[in-house]
């Protein structure tokens, strides 16, 4: 088996090449710095068949110095260099000690085309080693029957949920060879732990099984499979009553093989009614294809996933539901009557709004069984639980990208189109309204323009009570440290209502909460806070608004 030294001192990026490298059959040492790698170079080691390493170590200098090191101790050792810059090690001495130089980001085929190309590690095999082969097995044993939640560390460097055609890998996984389930695993920068929950086993000898569905993975889309944490859960704990009563996902049927809509996480809140404590299920799906546009979703909601409850539960003696509701047609609750998994509804989407119904004969042939986590009732916007997984908001990004959502930097308005989200200023406010409803706005220092959330639109004032969160679009080439004051206006609810309400109404801004733009890769950061009213809150009538200019 070949031996690669891999010399990179980001961590993410450091584990994620390590894996790839061992999924196509190399045997890999890392180090973090030039001295770590520099000792595992010395005697009594054995020298690698190849060194990898990242120019910058932290500097481009560090990575210089390194070279030359390498080549002097081992002149015949062969050195690959990954540099988003390669122009700094053209015209050096140094350039020629190394054996290649690839420009990051590399694509996976052309880091392996480089290694094979080393007489050492000629061998061709891996080069043509079939996607569809790349599968690991992880057996493992229960003592007694439980619920199961494997966490999978997967990664697919050649993706992008954005590119047609290499939009993401699809994982298979197996127990016992039984009850196929599916992952998407994104082109992320670095890999990512994905839990599943496995259902109910019992007791003895299993086997895990992961595998490149080659049937629904985008043709250029790879898949690197590192370690498989298995656990079983502790019966009659928190975890396993959440675990073991979550519902059990299928593909909606007219979004398959259009890598849309899909489900990136399922959330769980715990509450109580009059007829006990109930658990409920939210998935958060990466896109909505109906019910609201992608322009509205911006305004009324400050994302455009879909975010849906599908199930709630009320456990009863032993476990078992008690009463059961699924959010079906129409947005209409009702109790779930179709097949279990152990405890584990089966359900599926069918709706462009991801309504659901019960899956006795999926129409979709993918199954998510989305290990969830659980939110913390009453902490803010239900949006988030997407702010712990940041990697939603770039999914959601790249896919308005691909479906040709977003209109072009030049106009300010074109139909249900967005602006690139990376233009959005999001604002999360607890508000409280009686026949009203709210606008967030503001002013750009400089200017007299005030802008609104709602566009203008009145069916886009946010009307619900809660915490909310809404997003703004700011000129192109502004920020929101541009921002010079922000408003909050209380508008009536008439003309929103199909009976007649008052004209007349009030609103009143409880708290304020999170506020953030986006990065280039359209992840949350933080912006300056939002300023915080009085304990009474700020009270409006329809037709007013408070303002407050930016520190």
């Amino acid at each position: 088996m070949p031996h690669v030294l891999l010399i990179e001192d980001d961590s993410a990026q450091r584990r994620l090449r390590a894996l790839l490298l061992e999924s196509h059959g190399y045997r890999v040492t890392a180090a973090a710095s030039p001295g770590e790698a520099l000792g595992l170079l010395s005697p009594p080691a054995v020298p690698p068949d190849a060194v990898l390493m990242d120019l910058r170590l932290p500097s481009a200098e560090d990575g210089r110095r390194l070279i030359r090191e390498i080549s002097a101790r081992h002149p015949q050792l062969p050195v690959v260099v990954l540099s988003g810059s390669p122009a700094a090690l053209e015209r050096c001495d140094e350039a020629g000690m190394v054996r290649a130089v690839l420009r990051k980001p590399v694509r996976t085929e052309a880091l392996l085309r480089a290694l094979s190309r080393l007489a050492a590690l000629l061998i061709p095999w891996l080069l043509w080693m079939p996607a569809a082969a790349q599968q690991r097995t992880f057996p493992f044993s229960l003592d007694r029957a439980a619920e199961v939640v494997a966490e999978l560390e997967l990664a697919s460097p050649s993706s992008d949920w954005a590119a047609p055609g290499r939009e993401a890998a699809v994982a298979a996984v197996t127990v016992d060879g039984h009850t196929e389930q599916h992952v998407f695993v994104f082109g992320e920068k670095d890999s990512r732990r994905y839990r599943v929950f496995l259902g109910p086993l019992a007791p003895g000898a299993h086997i895990l099984a992961v595998s490149r569905d080659g049937r629904h993975s985008a043709e250029g889309s790879n898949l690197v499979i590192g370690e498989a944490r298995i656990r079983a859960l502790e019966p009659g704990s928190p975890e396993d009553e959440l675990v073991r009563l979550a519902p059990v996902l299928f593909s909606r049927k007219d979004a398959e093989g259009r890598f849309s809509d899909v489900p990136l996480l399922v959330y769980a809140t715990r509450g109580r009614d009059a007829t006990g404590a109930w658990i409920e299920y939210t998935a958060v799906f990466s896109n909505e294809d109906g019910g609201t546009s992608t322009r509205d979703l911006m305004a009324r909601w400050g994302r455009t996933t879909d975010i849906e409850y599908v199930y709630r539960v009320w456990p009863g003696t032993g476990g078992a539901p008690r009463r059961t509701l699924i959010q079906t047609r129409e947005h209409q609750d009702v109790p779930y009557d179709g097949p279990y998994f152990g405890l584990h509804p089966l359900l599926e989407p069918v709706t462009d709004n991801n309504m659901v119904e019960p899956a006795a004969r999926p129409g979709g042939s993918l199954r998510f069984q989305l290990a969830p986590v659980l939110a913390e009732a009453g902490a803010g916007s239900r949006e988030r639980m997407m702010d712990a997984e940041p990697f939603t908001y770039e999914i959601a990004c790249k896919e308005l990208e691909r479906e040709g959502k977003i209109r072009p930097a030049s106009s300010w308005f074109d139909g249900e189109k967005i602006a690139d989200p990376r233009r959005y200023f999001v604002a999360e406010f607890h508000t409280e309204t009686e026949n009203a409803a709210v606008q967030f706005l503001y002013r750009l220092r400089g200017e007299a323009i005030w802008r609104g959330s709602a566009l203008g639109i009145a069916k886009n004032f946010i009307e619900r009570d809660g915490w909310v969160r809404t997003a703004v679009e700011l000129p192109e080439g502004r920020t929101p440290a541009d921002i010079g004051e922000i408003a909050f206006e209380c508008l009536s609810r008439r003309d929103l209502e199909r009976q007649p309400v008052p004209k007349n109404g009030r609103c009143r801004i409880a708290h304020t909460g999170r506020a953030f733009s986006f990065d280039a890769r359209c992840r949350p950061v933080p912006a300056r806070g939002l300023p915080q009213p009085p304990a009474e809150g700020w009270q409006l009538r329809v037709g007013e608004m408070v303002s407050f200019r930016s520190e």
